[in-house]
């Protein structure tokens, strides 16, 4: 138990202080810029006081970027993987909780071994897999020798080819898989009561009913806070976009357009147009965070049955 004391009341209110000031500050910094015009943010120092031409700055960096479709493009993408990374996490784990095979600790680890390979180390293979998906399923056919076999029968030759490349699967796909969700979710389960198991199998529940009738209303909070993770990172998501799409007018995303309103090193210096597009682009996960706030709480500490 801790007991308080005004001591630590202080340096803890202190500590939260400093905290919020490192936090609060660029955020502020980025507001202020972004409501200057080209003269006021190439003052050296910047002035610390908002001005008036906000609505100017986000109108020109709107209409410069193109943000319109990118947003509709960015949302499809931050929903996509967010909705794909709950439900293969939600069934992974529940697989390796609820169901003894042999193995399962072994897949289990295997899946958590991946937290320590970001996306820039597996960045090829995955380049490699989303130009041909059905490239490992070629593979094992040309191992068997039954391409040639069918090829030699019938004189057709089988090439297996789909290209995720410029495209919302292949924006979406490669991403929906976390090792984080996955070990969330069977923590959660972990704590499930072994009476409530018995008690649905009494009532003649079948795996899929159980899973979909009790544990996904029990595991709300969870969701919703993984969830809210999940969305900003993938609204955030730039080296993989970047890298699957040469058609930017169709498939690029808000993350990516920022860098068409940096100013060019022998350009005119509109900063101001710059950060106007940046709040513009942070607004989403910034009112998804605030609205979700009390649910991601909650599936963080929560551990009510």
């Amino acid at each position: 138990m801790i007991e308080r004391s005004p001591f630590f009341d202080a340096v803890t209110y202190a500590v939260m202080l400093v905290g919020m000031v490192f936090v609060l500050v660029p955020f502020w910094i980025t507001f202020v810029a972004g409501s200057q015009s080209l003269q006021e943010v190439s003052q050296v120092p910047i002035a610390l006081w908002p001005s008036s031409h906000l609505f100017d700055n986000l109108q020109e960096a709107w209409m410069r970027a193109d943000l319109g479709p990118k947003m509709v493009n960015s949302f499809i993408v931050a929903v996509g993987v967010t909705v794909g990374k709950i439900v293969l996490a939600a069934m992974s784990a529940f697989a390796i909780v609820f169901f003894n095979f042999r193995g399962r600790m072994f897949c289990f680890w295997l899946i958590f071994a991946t937290l320590m390979l970001p996306l820039e180390v597996r960045i090829v293979p995955t380049y490699s897999i989303a130009a041909n998906a059905l490239q490992p399923f070629q593979f094992i056919l040309d191992s068997l020798g039954l391409t040639g076999l069918v090829e030699m029968l019938s004189g057709i030759r089988i090439g297996l080819e789909w290209n995720l490349l410029n495209s919302y699967p292949g924006l979406i796909l490669p991403l929906v898989a976390t090792a984080t969700g996955t070990f969330l979710y069977r923590q959660f389960f972990m704590t499930i009561p072994d009476e409530l198991v018995e008690a649905s199998k009494m009532d003649g529940a079948g795996p899929l009913r159980f899973f979909w009738e009790v544990l996904i209303p029990l595991s709300r909070t969870n969701m919703l806070a993984l969830a809210t993770i999940m969305f900003v990172s993938s609204w955030n998501q730039y080296l993989w976009p970047l890298l699957i799409t040469t058609d930017r007018a169709n498939f690029g995303t808000v993350v990516m357009q920022l860098k068409s309103l940096i100013p060019m090193p022998n350009g005119t210096p509109d900063w101001n147009v710059t950060m106007a597009g940046a709040l513009i682009i942070m607004l989403p996960p910034l009112l998804v965070v605030a609205f979700m706030q009390r649910w991601f709480v909650r599936g963080l500490i929560s551990n009510d049955k």
